[in-house]
């Protein structure tokens, strides 16, 4: 039978593959003469003088494949609490013990109907669609004043004016609503929208559903009792709240919590015409664990207010101009963090989600923000680091620190604008600053704004030093070469092949430097410099920032993480001058290099750096700025954009308070630590349906490559009936004797089968530590080239994986315990065939998904240069070697970077290249848990 439509298959649609496809024959220029690598497909040389029979496979350990480890994520770090126990602990005399759902119920009245105040399950649902999913107000309309739609589902409201009347007036929010504030800048009036800063953070430390997540008080994380490697991961475990604990207890007493406040901001267009903008602000707090504070949908972050985004282009002077903006921020931010100063120094007394009262202090912690915005904030000039006290002309060049700025010597001389003008200048200039009126940081107690400017990853290593060192590396090669060699790479799950090159990309966004980042070091690892120059250098550079770019990604670093995370630092540096000696930079007068020094102290100080990533906020431009403006008629278009907010996260609300109400209390997840550098862990899930039943092993043979598959599939039967035909005693014992009942068990065997199952397709997911959402975390596709529905040739795509060769339960030392081979079919034989072939094997021991592969040679000695291993294909005479084995032996996928030489022969082709290449380097960066298992030393 021929294949049928894979029942799990990929979201690309034929026309997707048709796109690739033809992309791969797009006209390019043709490469300069010189020497290319050979081709040939003779034996590895660690197989040449071996005498193996053709189709002889790896022999892998016969027992029963290993059952699933216990994941290293179990294990908990050793733990010191805060010295003084009654820091974070709740108030004897509690006011309420109410948590946030029954102080809701309350409010809302709900007298037993859980719809309330809607009539019905229906009513809700659609008055929820209708805020959350639907049209726009318009079209609700129209639809609510169809004759007998009303009537028939029995709602109470016929238009979306009515709604919105039930929204206002019987829905409580936990939020406050939004305020108006008018600026006047030269004679003319700004607007500014924002909220009570206090009743944000109060909305946010009274969430119910952060309730059982959340940190009152520091912690010092080791990982044991020796507390020699100390763990940094949420803010809770990083130094600043600890200091910032003990200077709290030192002034205003003990038994106080700490709220961190972290604020963001950042101007995003909301048109794609007419070059509309808006400049929102948003704010959460550290108590909230990283991993819900990252989550859009747990609503972590409040918006805060909308900044004016005006130019101020009436002004004609631009250091003018410049000023006036400057203050301006400034004035509106003073404005809306004004309320923090009186709670941050004395406390206020506030209750969480399970109504737990606490006296607590607001303290302003942390400012994300891109390189703009920071030097914004910090009164900065561009060009400077906005947080240390680094010379202009040292910027970049070197990993030397240098002190931060001196924050009371800036107060000493912003407090001398009461000596005029030109003294208030002079003294600002004197300390590095820009002059700006009453810097909305200069009254935040127990806060030092030029601490709080934390790293960002998105804006400084990929859209920064990766993006400059990507443009390096293609005037270096040249981009017809850089853009040949992109085609050709193999696909790959989770490396995404630009089959149109990337030297020609515009506007590219962080997520395409983030792929790029993947495959960038494969593409030059063996291309020779110009005029012979030797490419060790820009190699040790290259892999000094990728390993700097994927040690900063850690959820969990430590002080050994971190020594590599410096080492990395230093060998980018250490080699970097290679740019200069090829004409390409005449120096590295960069901040965003120069941040880069920055990363392990703000690590120490606040934690990872996903607790602050400006990829978050990024995100939150769509729901609190991009759609609040398509909501709108475009006139006056903020009133209109604070009011549907408002309305939103009253239904949202409103949303988990049914949800409370269905399910109950449910007890909090317990969570455990994840050791520097790992992800959640992964499952094998294989389709309930194969692709293609019943398929002829002749087709298997011919469409899928399996040449050996009959005699591949005989030996591991045997094998698997008798382990101790291969067993390394006996094989020790009698070399010969055992290996030559094995080859005579192989050949007397008869496997009877004339069809298979087959799946085109093998999936790892991987579990969300605070929900149960369900992500595909891998996939290995073995997909015969078909034909899609207007007939067009798609190719086969037969990917690599890596595979475990041995008894061993853990992912350690994977260059010794693993190997690498092409997954040719997976299949599993018939209930009949497999009754019959399995009969002396325990059913719990009988396999059910098998594969054939076909193996590459060992890992070779890492390249101490670019950090690859090098593999080649196991060629024999006649074929080349493969095994058959149990699916669960696949550990992952593993994508290959094809040994070019100088110039990329051009008449490979991403699809053909795993065929007509023999030799290959290892990509180890291809995503983060990759590479963690092949850098457990780093």
């Amino acid at each position: 039978m021929g294949a049928q439509p894979d029942s799990d298959s990929d979201s690309n649609a034929d026309g997707d593959d048709w796109d690739a496809v033809s992309c791969e024959h797009d006209w390019e220029p043709e490469a300069p003469c010189c020497d290319r690598i050979s081709v040939s497909r003779s034996p590895s040389p660690d197989l040449e003088g071996i005498p193996i029979n053709l189709y002889r496979p790896i022999i892998l350990p016969p027992s029963k494949p290993p059952p699933p480890s216990r994941p290293d994520c179990l294990r908990k770090p050793f733990i010191k609490t805060y010295s003084d126990p009654r820091a974070g602990a709740p108030l004897p005399a509690q006011t309420t013990f109410l948590d946030g759902n029954e102080v809701y119920t309350e409010k809302i009245g709900s007298k037993g109907s859980i719809w309330a105040p809607f009539q019905s399950e229906i009513d809700w649902k659609i008055a929820k669609w209708a805020k959350l999913r639907g049209p726009s107000s318009t079209a609700v309309t129209e639809l609510l004043s169809i004759d007998g739609v009303v009537d028939r589902l029995g709602l109470s409201y016929r238009s979306t004016n009515e709604l919105n009347s039930i929204i206002d007036n019987n829905l409580p929010s936990d939020r406050p609503p939004f305020q108006r504030h008018e600026v006047v800048v030269q004679g003319e009036v700004f607007e500014m929208y924002f909220r009570d800063i206090m009743q944000c953070v109060r909305a946010l430390y009274s969430e119910p559903e952060f309730a059982p997540y959340l940190k009152f008080a520091p912690e010092r994380h080791y990982e044991d009792s020796t507390c020699e490697d100390q763990l940094f991961h949420d803010m809770h475990t990083g130094k600043w709240w600890w200091s910032t604990q003990k200077a709290i207890d030192e002034n205003a007493g003990p038994g106080r919590t700490v709220i961190p406040i972290i604020i963001s901001s950042d101007k995003t267009q909301v048109t794609v015409f007419r070059n509309k903008t808006a400049y929102p602000v948003y704010m959460t707090i550290g108590n909230i664990p990283k991993e819900l504070r990252r989550k859009p949908s747990k609503r972590a972050y409040v918006l805060l207010g909308y900044l004016p985004c005006t130019r101020l282009e009436h002004i004609k002077s631009n250091a003018s101009r410049r000023r006036c903006l400057a203050n301006l921020f400034h004035t509106c931010m003073h404005h809306i963090v004004k309320p923090l100063e009186g709670p941050g120094t004395s406390g206020i007394v506030m209750a969480s989600g399970d109504g737990v009262d606490r006296l607590v202090h607001p303290v302003f912690a942390i400012y994300i923000g891109d390189y703009p915005e920071q030097i914004l904030v910090t009164c900065g000039t561009t060009g400077f680091c906005p947080r240390c006290t680094i010379p202009r002309q040292r910027v970049g060049e070197n990993t030397e620190l240098h002190p931060l700025r001196n924050l009371q010597a800036i107060l000493d001389a912003l407090r001398e604008i009461d000596k005029g003008a030109s003294a208030f200048i002079k003294a600002c200039k004197d300390t590095g600053i820009k002059p700006v009126f009453e810097p909305f940081w200069e009254n935040l107690p127990y806060s030092n704004v030029f601490m709080s400017i934390t790293p960002d990853l998105l804006h400084q290593l990929y859209q920064g030093v990766l993006k400059h060192l990507k443009l390096w590396i293609i005037e270096v090669y040249g981009a017809h070469e850089i853009d040949a060699r992109c085609r050709r790479l193999p696909p790959n799950h989770n490396v995404r092949v630009f089959l149109k090159g990337i030297a020609t990309l515009s506007r590219v966004s962080g997520q395409e430097h983030d792929q790029i980042s993947r495959f960038l070091l494969g593409l030059v690892a063996d291309a020779p410099l110009p005029n012979g120059m030797s490419n060790v250098r820009l190699l040790r550079c290259l892999r000094g920032l990728l390993d700097f770019l994927f040690l900063s990604q850690y959820p969990v670093h430590s002080n050994s993480t971190l020594a590599s995370l410096t080492n990395a630092l230093h060998r980018f540096h250490e080699n970097k001058q290679v740019f200069v000696d090829l004409g390409v930079r005449s120096d590295f007068h960069i901040p965003k290099i120069h941040f880069m020094n920055h990363y392990v102290e703000s690590i120490k100080l606040f934690g990872t750096l996903d607790n602050f990533n400006t990829e978050y906020t990024e995100r939150l431009h769509i729901d609190l700025a991009k759609d609040a403006y398509r909501s709108t008629n475009r006139k006056d278009e903020y009133p209109q954009m604070t009011k549907w907010l408002e309305r939103k996260e009253k239904v949202m609300r409103h949303e988990a308070h049914i949800a409370w109400f269905r399910n109950g209390k449910v007890p909090p997840m317990r969570l455990h630590w994840i050791p520097p550098g790992m992800n959640t862990s992964r499952t094998l899930k294989m389709a309930k349906h194969p692709s293609a039943k019943g398929v002829r092993v002749g087709l298997l043979i011919e469409k899928y490559g399996a040449t050996f598959l009959g005699a591949a599939l005989s030996r591991y039967l045997v094998e698997l009936e008798h382990p101790y035909l291969t067993g390394k005693l006996v094989e020790l014992e009698h070399p010969y004797l055992t290996g030559r009942r094995l080859e005579d068990a192989v050949d007397s065997h008869y496997l009877g089968i004339s069809s298979v199952a087959v799946y085109h397709r093998v999936k790892y997911l991987r579990q969300d530590l605070f929900s149960n959402e369900i992500s595909t975390a891998d996939s290995i596709h073995c997909e015969p080239a078909r034909n899609d529905k207007h007939g067009n040739k798609i190719h086969g795509r037969f990917d690599t994986a890596l595979i475990r060769i041995n008894d061993s339960q853990g992912l350690e030392n994977a260059a010794e315990n693993m190997r690498v081979g092409q997954v040719r079919v997976v299949f599993t034989l018939s209930e009949k065939d497999a009754e019959r072939l399995y009969r002396g094997i325990p059913s719990k021991e009988r396999p059910y998904h098998l594969a054939y592969i076909e193996w590459f040679t060992p890992f070779s000695m890492r390249n101490e240069d670019h950090g690859l291993y090098k593999i080649s294909r196991c060629n024999v005479e006649g074929g080349r070697l493969a095994s058959v084995i149990d699916v669960r032996r696949i550990i992952r996928s593993v994508h290959l970077f094809p040994k070019f030489g100088r110039v990329a022969p051009r008449e490979w082709t991403s699809s053909s290249i795993l065929d007509v290449c023999t030799t290959f380097l290892v990509n180890t960066d291809s995503d983060r848990h990759m590479y963690q298992l092949f850098n457990h030393d780093l």
